[in-house]
């Protein structure tokens, strides 16, 4: 496929129709529940994998549909399900898109089944990038990486913060310094198979939204993986900083190499929020009556909707866009993944908020589901890229300088 073609096949349609009968007869009635005790909703997500859903397989699947549509298509049915348990499905597959951005495939094939485990036996992963002092700047990076000759091990010691599913997982994919004179280009990144010494959950956040999604700190003291666990391999990784010592550019930034493949399947979480809103804003208003008439009717309103309608379908193409340039091995000419991701975030952010003002103080209570997606939708203007951060990268991209 050479060209973009966004009128979905048959079988996306199947796979829509599917997905969004799984979440609005599962996700949808326990939304609420597990967003007010803040835990992870581990009886969704073994509904999940029995329905195959929660799999390895699932993922690879779409990950490997040449339109590229197979992942926006999910991500936007199951979030506009619920934002929190939608993430508590997906949070693995962040993981997974870790180890096969900076794999090789005998460690693809052995550590991402580890992570999703099977109906009656879940297992999780957890991918670790962010700390407290390191958020959008990579480059102030703490968490370092020592190779212990003797051992052929790897020995990890920092802390990272913001990890979904930090410290419940069995497979943690870490991101480490192995040369802090080469900032970012001296990064790695390394699995922790399950039940490996010296890691530990640190603080659990309690958030503003997304709250059954686990989002924890993860410490690690004197961790020792094998060899095998360095991501991509020591031959490679030795290649990659000798290129960068010499001045050579060093492709495959650790944390960035999985940014990139996730950013357009992030955006399209926003779209599933937003229309989740609309529609959810949409019948409101036109049952809804004031002064004798549905507020549907009064065109402030009304066109309200229309706007909402028009970001969320807009940001839905963008999104499509993305997805499948990534699909074709195209270049981002213009930052096309980072564009989708800072205007679905924030039309997700606009659209809650504004179904939140036409239902009026209804909006604002916990009795209608909007007041939780405009909690929820504020996150995809921080979270995997700051919208900030996607202004300065489409910046940098369209006018070739490094702007600061």
């Amino acid at each position: 496929m050479t060209t973009p073609f966004f009128d979905l096949s048959d079988d996306h349609r199947e796979l829509r129709s599917w997905l969004h009968e799984f979440a609005a007869g599962v996700i949808r009635p326990a939304a609420s529940e597990w967003d007010e005790r803040e835990e992870f909703p581990w009886p969704v997500v073994e509904e999940a994998a029995k329905a195959g859903i929660y799999s390895m397989d699932f993922f690879a699947t779409q990950s490997f549909d040449e339109t590229g549509l197979g992942i926006p298509v999910s991500m936007e049915e199951l979030f506009w399900g619920d934002a929190g348990i939608g993430l508590a499905i997906v949070g693995t597959a962040l993981a997974a898109a870790g180890v096969a951005a900076n794999g090789t495939p005998e460690q693809v094939g052995e550590w991402v089944p580890e992570m999703f485990g099977e109906p009656g036996d879940l297992r999780l992963g957890a991918f670790c990038s962010s700390e407290p002092d390191a958020g959008s700047d990579v480059g102030a990076m703490r968490t370092r990486a020592r190779y212990d000759e003797a051992t052929d091990e790897w020995v990890l010691d920092g802390t990272k913060t913001w990890a979904t599913n930090g410290g419940l997982a069995d497979v943690h994919v870490v991101t480490a310094v192995v040369d802090p004179d080469l900032r970012t280009r001296g990064q790695a990144s390394f699995v922790v198979p399950p039940g490996t010494k010296g890691l530990s959950q640190g603080q659990k956040f309690t958030k503003h939204g997304i709250r059954a999604s686990h989002t924890a700190e993860v410490v690690l003291a004197d961790v020792r993986v094998p060899g095998r666990c360095l991501l991509g391999g020591k031959e490679k990784l030795d290649e990659r900083l000798a290129r960068a010592k010499n001045g050579a550019g060093a492709k495959g930034n650790a944390s960035m190499a999985t940014f990139e493949r996730t950013r357009p399947a992030v955006a399209a979480q926003a779209v599933g929020i937003a229309r989740a809103a609309y529609e959810y804003a949409l019948e409101y208003a036109k049952q809804r009556e004031q002064f004798g008439r549905p507020i549907i009717d009064n065109q402030a309103i009304a066109f309200a909707l229309a706007d909402m309608k028009t970001s969320i379908d807009a940001a839905r193409l963008l999104v499509w866009r993305a997805s499948w340039m990534a699909q074709q091995g195209r270049s981002f000419e213009a930052a096309e993944g980072s564009m989708s991701k800072l205007f679905a975030g924030e039309a997700a952010v606009r659209v809650t908020e504004q179904a939140m003002q036409i239902l009026g103080g209804n909006g604002f209570t916990r009795d209608y589901p909007v007041e939780r997606m405009a909690r929820d939708a504020k996150i995809y203007t921080i979270f995997e890229g700051t919208s900030e951060i996607q202004r300065l990268v489409i910046a940098r991209t369209i006018s070739g300088s490094q702007i600061r």
